[in-house]
């Protein structure tokens, strides 16, 4: 599960980067914009079917890696975010809805910067890890 605080943390953000990998394991990353409903992330676009994401999950590729980072505000270098690795399932959506998107649904994340600072006091990086489902 999402802490209280990552999940406002996810919720704030807008922009994430998508992993999925081809039916050769050539891997793809991509940058989305996201929904987030505290559990899972929706992923859309325009004309999503006929990007990358979406022809490697359907097929069968579902398992995908999404990252939402940023630098935290006030300056200086205050790294923060939410790595997931989760499985993904096309949803088609009535055409006046927005037509096809991917859900993503976690089974493993980690974060920094969001429930402490990412480095401790010795410079070290630290992270909390979940498993969730």
């Amino acid at each position: 599960m999402f802490t209280e605080l990552e999940t406002g943390y996810l919720r704030s953000q807008r922009l994430a980067r998508l992993s999925t990998v081809s039916s050769e394991s050539q891997p793809d990353v991509a940058p989305v914009g996201y929904q987030f409903d505290g559990q899972r992330f929706f992923i859309g676009g325009f004309d999503i079917t006929k990007t990358f994401k979406y022809k490697h999950v359907k097929a069968g590729n579902v398992k995908v890696a999404l990252v939402v980072d940023d630098l935290a505000p006030g300056g200086g270098w205050k790294p923060r975010g939410v790595k997931v690795h989760g499985t993904a399932q096309i949803v088609d959506r009535d055409k006046g809805e927005g037509g096809a998107y991917l859900i993503i649904t976690p089974t493993r994340s980690w974060s920094w910067g969001i429930e402490a600072t990412a480095y401790g006091s010795d410079g070290v990086p630290q992270s909390r890890k979940a498993a969730h489902g």
